[in-house]
Order: C-alpha cells, then structure tokens, then sequence
C-alpha cells in the first residue's frame, strides 16, 4: 500500500487546474477515505449528470467588448461579495487535514470568499468562524429536538454567521456503493464536534429500524422549517431543491434564497442536476429572487455557464475537500484562485464584464447534429 502523503507546503508549477488537485488527490487521501468521498448514491447516474449536464453547454465568445471596467463583485442577501464562488458546506473535514474546517476557512479569508459552515464539521462552529473574518453562513441539519436546532441556531447568530442554509434533501441518507465496498467508517475523532453536546439518545434513529419507523419517524416537515423562520432574524436559505413547485413553495414561505443541489449525487439517485432544472426555476421564481446551486462546479468556466443559466452564486464542495488534502489553507486558497481567474478569463473573452452582463445569450445555442447533415 503506498504511504499518503503529507499536505505540501508550496504549490508546485504543475498545479494549475481543479482537476490537478483531483488528480493528487489519492496521494493524500486514504482509499477508503477517498471513496465516501468521491462516491454517489445508488448507480451514480446524478453524480455523473452533474459533470456532464455542465459540460454540454457551450460559451459565446463576443469580440471588441470594452472591458476596462469588468469585476466579478455582487450583492447577496444584503451582503457584497467579490466573487459568485462559495464553500459548499462539507461535513468531516478532519478526515483529510488535521485543521479541517478551520484550514478551509483560513483559506477563505485569504481569498475574500463566503463560506458555508456544515453542521457535521468536525470543528466547533465558532472555531471556524473565528478563522475567518470573511461573510460567514451555517448550513443546519434539522435535530430530532427543537431545543437542539434552536441551540445551534443560537451559537451561530452569536458566532456572527450572517444565514442559515437548512438542508432538507436527505433525511435519510443512502449508504455510497464505494464506501461501502471500501469498508469506509467515521472514524470517532471525526464526528461532528458542534453535535457534542447532545447525546446519542437525542440522535436520529439508526437505519436499522427501518426507514418509515425509523428516521423518516424524526424527519422535519414544512411546519418545522415555518418555526425555524420564527425564531431567528437571519435569512434563512433552504438547501436541496430540484423541483419548480417546491421552490416556488420555499418562496411564498419566505424563504431568503435557494441553493438548487442533488447533494453533490449522494441523495436520491436519478435525479437531474441542478443545472438542468436552474433555468425553469429561474423563470418561475423572477430574476431577483436569490437562487444558489452546486455539483459539477470544476472551473471557472463552469460557474459561468452557471450564472448564464441563472444562478446569482455557485458553491463548490469536493474541490475543496481535495485541495485541503493536498496543500491544506494553502491549497484551498490556491484552488478558489484559480476559479476565479478562469472566470474572470472567460467573462473578458465572451464580452460580459461585470455579472449582470451574464445571461441566457452568453451560452451559445445547441448544436444539432442533423443540422450538419449527420444522423
């Protein structure tokens, strides 16, 4: 078996992509661990439909545009940004860095991007935000009791994260064929340092009661996430939307935003990617209304296709995890770099210099094969 390496200290002159970082990743990051990692659910038709349904868009290029002025900023629930890149909130980071979350959040703050606190972070909440003086949010799992997702709701508003992100796509969570053929297991100084405090006989119940009887029995409703709403005045985004009729829900319930994701292909499989139903979305819910998505986020050229589909903001999630592996803060940094300057390449080069030149004409038309006399 060969030895994993340690995060390196400097960015070698081959590190030029997301996808080096993918690439090196197993040589820093144990198999098992690298297979709940990289793994989907079920036959990973969603997790597939997220790189390839990105990469079947096209870009227009435009020419002689005046860009002397172009900038990547914007406003985001009342907040300026520099860029449309954020962390995806990712549970264990200590699997693969001994800072986990906080070397993510360092690597943040070096960059000027938001990032998304898990609740399944192997940190404390208010350790990560205290490694970042950058916009903040927390992303909330639903506890079986309300006195507990009140207290987390309570230390992050004290912490300074400015929106809760409530994921509500996977109250049960399916096991990941390569983790389990790998022998993948948490391992006990990985568990979600924030959760501590609760003990075991609060948790949800294991799966081995059955789905419906078991945590379906403790899974939140639409009644829960109105009371979440009530007791806080942060804006609250929900997390895991893929169907037009649920987001325009989310909306008339006054929901502050949405990230549009299949949990990066690990909830229920053969659903479609967020990009796919971004456009519909977009549509029905009007051009001002906050609208997020993740999975297949791999350059930046994909978080323009991104924004020309409709999207205010992306988040990036396994990028992140590998490049933490890698080089640690360091690498984090280095990864969100690159993103960024790939975007801001392809804003100059197809004439859109700002992010509301971004649109639905930026992506050039699809190409039809019988148009070309092929059948």
């Amino acid at each position: 078996m060969a030895t994993i390496r340690e995060p390196l200290v400097r960015i070698p002159a081959s590190l030029v992509s997301v996808a080096d970082y993918e690439r090196l990743a197993p040589e820093f990051i144990e198999p098992a661990t690298l297979a709940y990692i990289a793994g989907g659910s079920g036959n990973e038709q969603s997790l597939r439909a997220n790189i390839e349904d990105v990469a079947r868009l096209r870009i227009r290029n435009r020419l002689l545009v005046d860009s002397a002025h172009g900038h990547t900023r914007l406003s985001l629930l009342a907040h300026s940004l520099a860029h449309p890149v954020l962390l995806a909130p990712i549970g264990h980071q200590g699997l693969v860095h001994r800072d986990g979350e906080v070397a993510v959040a360092q690597g943040a703050a070096a960059t000027d991007t938001a990032l998304v606190t898990s609740t399944q972070a192997t940190r404390r909440l208010e350790d990560i935000a205290a490694a970042t003086d950058g916009p903040k949010w927390f992303q909330l799992y639903f506890q079986p009791r309300k006195e507990h997702t009140l207290a987390l709701v309570r230390r992050a508003e004290a912490a300074g994260y400015t929106a809760l992100v409530v994921t509500l796509d996977t109250p049960v969570q399916p096991l990941s064929r390569r983790a389990q053929r790998a022998g993948f297991r948490i391992p006990s100084d990985c568990l979600p340092a924030s959760l501590a405090e609760f003990s075991e006989q609060t948790r949800p119940p294991s799966a081995l009661a059955g789905v419906f009887d078991g945590l379906m029995a403790a899974a939140p409703g639409w009644q829960d996430l109105d009371w979440l709403m009530g007791q806080t005045r942060l804006p609250v985004i929900v997390k895991g939307v893929l169907d037009v009729e649920d987001a325009a829900k989310c909306q008339r319930r006054g929901v502050s935003g949405l990230v549009l994701s299949n949990h990066g292909g690990r909830a229920l499989d053969g659903v479609p990617s967020a990009i796919s139903v971004l456009p519909e979305i977009r549509a029905r819910l009007g051009k001002t209304y906050p609208l997020l998505i993740d999975g297949g986020i791999r350059s930046g050229y994909d978080v323009f296709k991104a924004l020309a589909c409709g999207a205010n903001a992306v988040l990036v999630g396994r990028p992140q995890i590998y490049a933490l592996a890698v080089a640690g803060a360091l690498g984090v940094a280095h990864m969100l770099k690159l993103l960024r300057d790939e975007l801001e390449v392809c804003m100059a080069l197809s004439g859109t210099p700002t992010l509301a030149d971004i649109g639905a004409l930026s992506l050039a038309p699809d190409l039809q094969l019988t148009n070309l006399g092929y059948h």
